[in-house]
């Protein structure tokens, strides 16, 4: 699995997590506006100018988000961050382990 697509299941398991404990959805399904964010976030990974070889999106000096979407997106992954070493302890993990890689 290349690096676009690690990234585009790690949102949307973060936006699924925020949905369901934030607004209440059930299962797989999202609300209109995090299936909105979702879509959004996956269409800004898919046509990402730096490819595989690509930071994370926070310390990029290429900002791709829209302002309304970026505040969206750092407001979901605030809430939902410290919570994944909960849900999924592996992905956040390694998560960490990524940033910590490109930190040094």
């Amino acid at each position: 699995m290349d690096r676009k697509e690690k990234e585009k299941r790690v949102l949307d398991t973060m936006i699924s997590i925020y949905c369901r404990r934030l607004h209440g959805s059930n299962g797989n399904r999202l609300c209109p506006g995090c299936r909105d964010l979702r879509d959004y976030a996956f269409g800004r990974v898919d046509k990402c100018p730096k490819g595989d070889s690509k930071s994370s999106c926070r310390k990029c000096e290429i900002h791709c988000y829209a302002p309304e979407y970026r505040a969206r997106i750092r407001a979901m992954m605030r809430y939902v961050g410290p919570r994944m070493l909960f849900y999924h302890p592996l992905m956040a993990l390694r998560h960490l382990r990524n940033e910590m890689n490109n930190f040094f």
